[in-house]
C-alpha cells in the first residue's frame, strides 16, 4: 500500500498566518502538523508517499526533504492550482499505479491508531473505505448517509441542509478502482473534482464503499481556534527535557521541554510548556499550553495557551493569552491600556502593545 498525502490548498482561514507560510506546516507543539501526519502513515507500516504540493512547494521540500528521517520515500507531485481532491487522485495516477493507497490530507491533526481500519481494508478491499466521524456542524465537510443497515447509502458535498452529522474527517482508503470514478466525474459547480463525487459514483456502479467511524482525537487545523486547541492537546503528552540552560533563580513547573542552546533566566515556566532551541526566556513567566519556536526572545513578558513561531520577539508585554505570532514577529509596549491581549500576528509584523 502507498500513501497519497494532499498539501496544497490556500489556507485562507489562517491568515495573515499562511500568508507566509502552508498550513501544513504550522507547528503544533514545537513539530509541523505535516510531520504527524507523515508519522501516522509510517505507523501504518507504508513507507512509499506520494506528496501532493501546490504554490508552497519549496518550503514543504525545504522542511520535510526526502522522507528518510521518517522512514519514508516521498516523491513530490506538482498540481498548479487546487481543483479538488479527486484531480489530486488523477495527478497522482502514475505514481500509485494500480496499488492500493491511503488518501491523507496533510492539513489534519489525528491522536489515535488506525491500524484496525487500515487492516480491515486490507482484509475486506472495498473501492473505498472513508474515515468518518459525528460533527456539531456537518455543513463543512464530505457528509455521509447511511441506510438502515448501516451502509453507506449516499454522499453529499458540503450540503446546506445535511441529513447526516456523520463527516469524512480527511483519510480514505482506496483500491485502484477509485480511478475508475474519477476519470467518470465533472467539476462541481465550485470547478472542482470533488471525492465525494466519485465516491458517490462508485456506490451508483455496484462498487462497495464503506464507512469506518474513527473514536481517537481529530482536528480540521483550517481556524486559529483549532490550531490553539491542537497545540493544548499535544502538549499535554510532553515529557519533561532540558537541553539548554535554566539559571538558578528560575522555576520549571510540570512538563517543560527545553531545547537545545535556549536560555531561561528568571523566569517561572509553568507546563505543558516546549520552548525551542536557541530561545531566551528572562524576567518573563510562561503559563500552560504554550509552545515557542526557535531562536525567540521573550523578556519581561506573561505568555499563555499560545504559539510562537521562530525567530519572533516578545518584550515587554503584561500578558498574551490565546495567540498566535508568527515568525520574526515582534511585540512590544507602544502606550498604557489594559494587560491582557489576543493575537494572531503573521511574520515579520511589529506589534506595539499598551503597556
Amino acid at each position: 500500500m502507498k500513501a497519497l498525502v494532499l498539501s496544497g490548498g490556500s489556507g485562507t482561514r489562517l491568515r495573515p498566518i499562511s500568508y507566509a507560510m502552508p498550513k501544513q506546516l504550522v507547528p503544533i507543539a514545537g513539530k509541523p502538523v505535516l510531520e504527524y501526519v507523515l508519522e501516522n502513515i509510517r505507523g501504518l507500516g507504508i513507507t512509499d508517499v506520494g506528496m501532493i504540493v501546490g504554490d508552497w512547494a519549496q518550503e514543504i521540500i525545504k522542511a520535510i526533504g526526502n522522507g528518510s528521517r521518517f522512514g519514508l520515500r516521498i516523491t513530490y507531485i506538482r498540481q498548479e492550482r487546487p481543483l479538488g481532491i479527486a484531480h489530486c487522485v488523477r495527478l497522482a495516477r502514475d505514481y500509485l499505479a494500480g496499488d492500493d493507497f491511503v488518501l491523507y490530507l496533510g492539513d489534519i491533526m489525528l491522536d489515535g491508531d488506525l491500524s484496525a481500519h487500515a487492516r480491515k481494508f486490507a482484509e475486506c478491499r472495498p473501492a473505498a473505505s472513508i474515515i468518518v466521524r459525528q460533527v456539531r456542524d456537518p455543513r463543512a465537510f464530505g457528509v455521509i448517509e447511511l441506510d438502515a443497515a448501516g451502509q453507506v447509502r449516499r454522499l453529499v458535498e458540503k450540503p446546506s441542509e445535511p441529513r447526516s452529522d456523520l463527516a469524512a474527517i480527511g483519510v480514505y482508503f482506496f483500491t485502484a478502482e477509485v480511478h475508475r470514478a474519477v476519470d467518470a466525474i465533472a467539476p462541481s459547480a465550485r470547478g472542482e473534482l470533488e471525492i465525494t463525487d466519485a465516491l458517490q459514483w462508485l456506490l451508483e456502479h455496484g462498487a462497495r464503499v464503506e464507512a469506518e467511524r474513527f473514536g481517537g482525537y481529530w482536528k480540521d487545523t483550517g481556524r486559529v481556534e483549532d490550531v490553539l486547541e491542537c497545540n493544548r492537546r499535544m502538549l499535554g503528552r510532553l515529557v519533561s527535557r532540558v537541553s539548554g540552560e535554566v539559571g538558578p533563580d528560575s522555576e520549571l513547573v510540570g512538563g517543560v521541554v527545553i531545547g537545545e542552546g535556549a536560555r531561561v533566566i528568571r523566569s517561572r515556566i509553568v507546563g505543558p510548556v516546549a520552548i525551542g532551541a536557541g530561545t531566551v526566556v528572562e524576567d518573563s513567566e510562561i503559563g500552560p499550553f504554550t509552545s515557542i519556536g526557535q531562536h525567540c526572545t521573550v523578556r519581561e513578558s506573561r505568555l499563555s495557551d499560545s504559539i510562537v513561531l521562530d525567530d519572533a520577539s516578545i518584550l515587554t508585554v503584561a500578558g498574551l493569552h490565546g495567540s498566535l505570532i508568527g515568525r520574526g514577529a515582534s511585540v512590544a509596549p507602544g502606550g498604557r491600556g489594559e494587560a491582557r491581549h489576543r493575537l494572531v500576528v503573521g511574520d515579520h509584523v511589529r506589534i506595539e502593545i499598551a503597556a
